[in-house]
């Protein structure tokens, strides 16, 4: 991985010129916080989809899955609570007009010896910490002062009293005070169901896929034969409106969500037990799919962060070219999602357990995780720029089990008849397996260089050896340029073991 200033810019650029990620309706301008997959971007989300269905779901005798509606009655987003605390605190510019989240607004007191020269206040960044300290030094000089900067301790907007954020510039236009108090802004997209547009037709766009698994409980359990523990796994869109979408894909206002909700008996001395399988679980998981553990990291919320209803949260960290920020959360919800919904909807919502004998509201532990987050972390992850022959090439290690595109296919030369043909029937076959291409135009080297540059982990060249010789063909490892002969059949079963470990 790259580690320079400019790296998330070239992956921006990257995924833009090579079809993974477009603004969402560029051609009027965009707007903000959403954005389409091209052709290389949906097959790469849908290879880490498939992934983490084939291992969550499919290859656990203890997981069944579900797939919930986006619209829901109004009435479980009451109950879940998020109708009346689903919000971030917001901040506006009265000048600029500009709105920020105050939790992503950092502020400090630059003193010299105990004299104030005044506040500064940055955006979360990387590198806010140094800016802070660049600025300071600045507004030193500036007022000729002497003595010694004290240390620059930055705090979020919204965890200053009344009076310290009145002495706050707006980092917009630099001018005090000019920020509003923070007030709390609520993310759900409003909607009307009907051909009523009023106040018994609103309805919501769900801001997380949960509340579909928790309001499908009982249905599951009286149709699906499960025993506890369990899990119902779910993979859908949510929607959130973000005051300030940013980092690309990283925090947008249309995501995809894949979680886990996962059943355990109330007894106070499991939970633990369970919560850290989970975390085990997903950190596995992530190498699986070629996230080093070097990039990955744990983060627990305090308890005095948690939200009141948790027993524990632990965030599965990424370092992102921006900073190392949640790739996961995994959550130990308690009962508080079935009790609530089993208050709002008078449906009894307890699991009888055969070999207990009793009945009770289960516990979760909920292993949350976010498609496009994934996908960034992916890209991130592969994204490198190296030396071949003397020659700089840009280029994508995605492990093969989520590369788009598995193998390149390409005749040596384009003017062999021969040589194209045995090529296009390799082609054929591998198609049926995978998403393969085919490619003769331009030197070997150059189609090599095309396929490195998405991510593709193998060259397969048909030459003349292969209609002459032996009938061989030459594998190129995208990562190594090692290239190794194979049979057909043998060129197949190793490629199957690569692609599907």
């Amino acid at each position: 991985m790259v580690k320079e200033t400019s790296l998330i810019d070239e992956i921006v650029s990257l995924c833009k010129r090579r079809g993974f990620v477009f603004q969402s309706s560029e051609i009027y301008g965009g707007i903000n916080g959403f954005f389409d997959y091209g052709p290389l971007g949906v097959e790469l989300r849908r290879n880490i989809k498939d992934a983490w269905w084939e291992d969550m779901v499919r290859k656990r005798d203890d997981m069944v899955g579900l797939d919930s509606g986006i619209i829901m009655n109004p009435k479980v987003w009451q109950a879940s609570g998020h109708v009346d605390g689903f919000s971030d605190p917001m901040v506006d510019c009265r000048e600029s007009k500009i709105r920020y989240r105050a939790d992503q607004l950092l502020a400090a007191d630059v003193r010299v010896e105990g004299d104030s020269l005044g506040w500064i206040c940055l955006l979360e960044a990387v590198s806010m910490q140094d800016d802070a300290e660049k600025i300071a030094e600045s507004m030193k000089r500036k007022a000729s002062k002497q003595g010694k900067l004290e240390s620059i301790t930055l705090r979020p907007f919204d965890e200053l009293s009344s009076e310290e954020r009145s002495l706050v510039p707006s980092p917009a236009t630099g001018t005090v005070g000019a920020l509003t108090e923070p007030r709390d802004f609520n993310m759900m997209f409003e909607t009307n169901v009907g051909a009523l547009r009023d106040a018994s037709s609103v309805a919501y766009l769900r801001p997380e896929t949960a509340q579909g698994i928790f309001t499908n409980f009982k249905n599951i359990v009286d149709t699906g034969r499960v025993k506890i523990p369990f899990g119902i796994a779910q993979i859908g869109k949510a929607f959130r409106n973000e005051i300030t979408p940013r980092n690309f894909i990283f925090r947008s206002r249309e995501f995809e969500q894949m979680e886990i909700e996962y059943f355990i008996p109330p007894d106070e001395d499991l939970w633990t037990q369970h919560h850290r399988n989970w975390i085990e679980t997903r950190l596995a998981w992530f190498g699986s799919i070629g996230l080093k553990s070097d990039f990955l990291g744990e983060e627990v919320h305090p308890s005095e962060k948690l939200a009141h209803y948790a027993k524990a949260c632990t965030d599965i960290t990424f370092k992102f070219p921006f900073g190392e920020h949640e790739l996961e959360g995994i959550a130990a919800r308690g009962n508080f999602d079935l009790n609530q919904h089993q208050q709002h909807s008078g449906k009894n919502l307890e699991f009888f357990d055969e070999i207990r004998k009793e009945r009770y509201l289960p516990h979760v532990i909920e292993p949350s995780l976010g498609v496009d987050r994934t996908f960034l972390a992916v890209i991130c992850a592969a994204y490198n720029i190296d030396e071949v022959e003397g020659e700089k090439r840009t280029v994508l290690r995605f492990h093969p089990r989520v590369a788009p595109i598995k193998a390149g296919v390409f005749p040596l030369v384009k003017n062999k008849p021969e040589l194209v043909d045995r090529a296009r029937k390799l082609y054929y076959r591998l198609q049926r397996k995978w998403n393969v291409i085919y490619d003769q135009s331009g030197a070997i080297g150059r189609r090599y260089r095309r396929i490195d540059e998405v991510g593709v982990p193998f060259g397969i060249t048909i030459d003349f050896e292969t209609i002459e010789g032996d009938g061989s063909i030459t594998l190129r490892d995208r990562d190594s340029t090692k290239q190794q002969r194979f049979s057909e059949d043998e060129l197949i079963y190793y490629l199957d073991d690569k692609i599907n470990p």
